[in-house]
């Protein structure tokens, strides 16, 4: 038999899943993050392999890997990291807002503070990286590790670089001497095999190729039943990300808007910074999974904007926009029920405001991550989106991940 092992390196913790060619999950290992480095990615890689049976190991035929969308760091010629990451939700950006606004076109993802466009700019103005310095997403250099071919990336990562994967290449505007920036392929695309010592170390075919990746939240999408225009999923993770099938391709950079090109097609939507990380601030999962249960279905009068700290990015984008999360009633429930049901309301706002641009019209939403666990939650969003809302057919990305090791992009 020959298998395909999707990598997911999410916001915190990283799985693997690896599908055989009738798309069954043959095996699955899955890692948390104490913290998000560098080296503790490269550990969770290694130990996410070892974790996967020595039978299925000798018989991959392609590996896919997907991370956090705008996560960037430098690194030298052989691939070492020279600097900390700064991660998909760090809006230090914002201190180089104006150079941003000054060479990114009017509504452009890049714009936004947390995009891989204003770190780029951010590391240039602190670091002064020389002409042989490589600035890298998430994906591209766990990738690396596996092939051994640095500076390769894909069109979805790039996106908020400023790559644009309409007419397949970088914009006049984004021309650097230094770093130098990755070259750009389709998603999926077979880059190389295994490096010899990737195969001798865990016992793979010398022959599996490693391809292309994508971000989180599009492998997500990728894992769901999602194929028709106005169907979208919506991943509650740590945060929240909407991402909706478009004939049109929408970008909004005030409102955190951006469309990933997937085939014919387009993913338009955006991330919020509100989500599930929020929720653990106050409760446990055993805590939510018991007071969840108690939630009534109807609308909380509590108007919450939920947030770990100061900063939003979709459905507005302000670096500056501050939680809020009182008044906190005695009442668990009561409490519990006012945030999920302002989290349903951030994504209602998100999907009306993607229709209100010009996207297709809204007809069902799947659900990805660990919130489409929780029935209370589905409930009171269905009642604020009103469409049906369901559970993906399978709500990992590592899934979606290794779909596209298999080929299968989906050229709609």
């Amino acid at each position: 038999m020959t298998f395909y092992l999707g990598l997911d390196f999410g916001t915190s913790g990283a799985r693997a899943i690896a599908l055989d060619a009738q798309k069954t999950i043959a095996a699955d290992a899955r890692i948390d993050f104490t913290a998000q480095t560098c080296d503790t990615w490269r550990q969770g890689l290694w130990e996410l392999l070892d974790r996967i049976p020595p039978e299925i190991r000798q018989n991959l035929r392609a590996i896919a890997l997907n991370g956090t969308s705008a996560t960037v760091f430098l690194c030298d010629e052989a691939g070492n990291p020279i600097t900390e990451p700064l991660l998909y939700n760090d809006n230090r950006g914002k201190d180089v807002a104006e150079e941003v606004r000054a060479i990114a076109p009017a509504k452009h993802p890049a714009l936004s503070a947390t995009s891989s466009f204003s770190k780029l700019l951010w590391f240039r103005r602190h670091f002064n990286p020389s002409p042989n310095t490589y600035f890298l997403h998430q994906a591209d250099w766990l990738s690396f590790l596996l092939h051994g071919q640095l500076g390769i990336s894909d069109y979805h990562n790039t996106l908020k670089l400023g790559y644009d994967p309409e007419i397949c290449q970088y914009p006049q505007w984004l021309s650097f001497n230094a770093p130098k920036l990755p070259r750009v392929v389709e998603p999926g695309t077979a880059i190389a095999n295994v490096t010899p010592e990737i195969s001798r170390r865990f016992g793979i075919s010398p022959n599996c190729r490693v391809c292309a990746g994508t971000t989180d939240s599009i492998a997500a999408f990728l894992a769901s039943s999602a194929n028709s225009p106005g169907e979208a999923v919506t991943s509650l993770g740590s945060t929240l990300v909407l991402k909706l099938l478009s004939t049109t391709r929408i970008d909004a950079a005030k409102y955190g808007i951006y469309s990933h090109r997937l085939g014919n097609l387009w993913l338009a939507g955006g991330a919020s910074n509100t989500g599930g990380a929020v929720l653990k601030q106050f409760f446990s999962e055993a805590e939510l999974q018991q007071l969840s249960e108690k939630i009534p279905t109807s609308e909380s009068p509590l108007d919450y904007y939920p947030l770990c700290e100061p900063g939003e990015r979709f459905p507005l984008s302000d670096p500056q926009y501050p939680p809020r999360l009182e008044p906190k009633p005695d009442d668990a429930v009561v409490f519990l029920h006012g945030l999920l049901d302002s989290m349903a309301r951030i994504e209602a706002r998100g999907y009306q405001l993607l229709q209100e641009l010009g996207a297709s019209p809204l007809t069902r939403v799947y659900t990805a991550g660990g919130g489409a666990k929780n029935p209370a939650w589905t409930k009171l969003r269905q009642h604020r989106l009103g469409v049906p809302v369901t559970v993906s057919t399978q709500t990992e990305a590592a899934y979606g991940t290794a779909m596209l090791a298999m080929g299968k992009l989906g050229r709609r």
